[in-house]
């Protein structure tokens, strides 16, 4: 399955450096990668004439949501059955991109090798964003010409799109060094490629992203005291986030400061966010059971837009509310399912974990996926391909059970 696993990590790649995947083009590619890999799994399971299917409990939220909205496109529920039919298709790749990282990752060292894999991605793209905003001239990747009043960050035309990625990342290879998980000879450079984000974080002057990171490093900090952790992964804790205190401030944190204090351009008015929450829930409470449709709150916002700024609102800026106007009660027990599932096989494989690199992966994965799920109370990363992708393969890791080397109890090696 090696072929899968580099697949997947080549689409995670493609996926980041395509502003996000955003784009009809770049979806379509990620789509058509998810069923080509599926493909290949098939074919090599073929070969092989042993088909193992491996169970993950979010499998059964999954595919709840996604059965509703199938029903919502062949019964009609939905209000426009064609963007609910392009949602299905983002869905149905996700959920083949879940399935095949259950399904091709068992061991510690594959793994270990596909976290390597993201804190690299992590440094390399957040470096782009320090170098391109230092250098910006307006464009994207200095050529791509984008609408007015829009200051991307790094790939991403959203600041906190890219605030959202590093809130994925940064987890897993903070969690390795506050687990002394890691060699010592490769401590130096894992220190580097996971502080540099977090510069990067703060110079992106996300809000949501800014707290949410914040909440992510408290919680993680916290299960290291709670495991019992010695007083040198603490003291880890309180240098690095010296050291990224003193690289966010050498980087300069002016256009931060500004945003935390008043609005800048490409923001959102206060009232305005307050006026989109307020009438999202009127559709909700149009729509109580079913929801409009997948994919439809831009559809049908304007009939309940009690504020108009002249701006397209295509998002609510809250993922929980757009759920609930789009699937209704039943999508958003499908959500609760899933947030709850995610917790309980998370912090079961974290209290069973003996080896510190497996539970450095568990608690690296959970606290990355609770901390973007707080950023998706004020913002829409879960509707950026890319950051939903990150957040289902990190889901993965949290719920799944690694083969830990010299185990002694044969159902660590299965997903639970």
């Amino acid at each position: 399955m090696r072929a899968i696993r580099v697949g997947i990590c080549s689409l995670v790649a493609f996926s980041v450096v395509a502003h996000g995947a955003v784009e009809l083009w770049s979806a379509t590619m990620l789509e058509i990668g998810a069923a080509s890999l599926f493909l290949l799994w098939g074919i090599l399971a073929t070969r092989r004439r042993q088909v193992e299917i491996r169970w993950n409990w979010l499998y059964l939220p999954l595919l709840g949501l996604g059965g509703l909205a199938l029903v919502q496109r062949l019964v009609g529920l939905s209000v426009y059955p064609y963007a609910t039919k392009i949602e299905l298709l983002k869905a149905g790749a996700y959920l083949l991109f879940f399935f095949l990282t259950v399904e091709s990752f068992h061991t510690v060292e594959e793994w270990k090798s596909f976290v390597w894999f993201l804190v690299s991605l992590g440094f390399f793209v957040s470096l782009l964003a320090i170098v391109q905003y230092f250098t910006f001239n307006g464009k994207l990747y200095w050529f791509r010409v984008l609408p007015q009043g829009v200051v991307p960050f790094g790939p991403f035309v959203n600041p906190n799109h890219f605030a959202g990625f590093v809130e994925l990342i940064s987890p897993l290879g903070l969690a390795l060094l506050l687990t002394g998980a890691v060699r010592r000879d490769k401590l130096p450079l894992l220190i580097l490629l996971s502080i540099l984000p977090i510069g990067a974080l703060a110079l992106s002057a996300s809000r949501g992203g800014i707290t949410s990171f914040l909440f992510e490093f408290v919680l993680l900090t916290l299960l290291i005291r709670k495991r019992g952790e010695r007083r040198r992964q603490l003291l880890m804790a309180g240098g690095l986030a010296l050291v990224a205190g003193f690289l966010a401030a050498w980087l300069g944190l002016g256009w931060t400061v500004e945003r935390f204090e008043h609005l800048t351009r490409g923001d959102i008015s206060r009232d305005r966010r307050v006026s989109i929450f307020r009438d999202t829930w009127q559709i909700v409470r149009d729509h109580p059971w079913t929801g409009t449709g997948l994919g439809t709150l831009e559809i049908v916002f304007p009939r309940y837009e009690s504020y108009y700024d002249g701006r397209v609102v295509d998002h609510a800026h809250n993922d929980y509310l757009e759920l609930l106007a789009d699937t209704g009660l039943i999508g958003g027990v499908c959500m609760l399912g899933f947030v709850a599932l995610l917790a309980w096989r998370g912090l079961s494989n974290l209290r069973a974990a003996s080896n510190p690199v497996c539970w450095s992966f568990y608690s690296g994965s959970l606290v990355a996926c609770a901390g973007l799920l707080l950023h998706s109370m004020v913002d829409f990363n879960l509707h950026i391909p890319s950051n939903a992708l990150l957040f289902l393969l990190l889901a993965a890791m949290a719920t799944c059970g690694i083969a830990e080397p010299r185990q002694s109890y044969p159902q660590a090696s299965l997903c639970s």
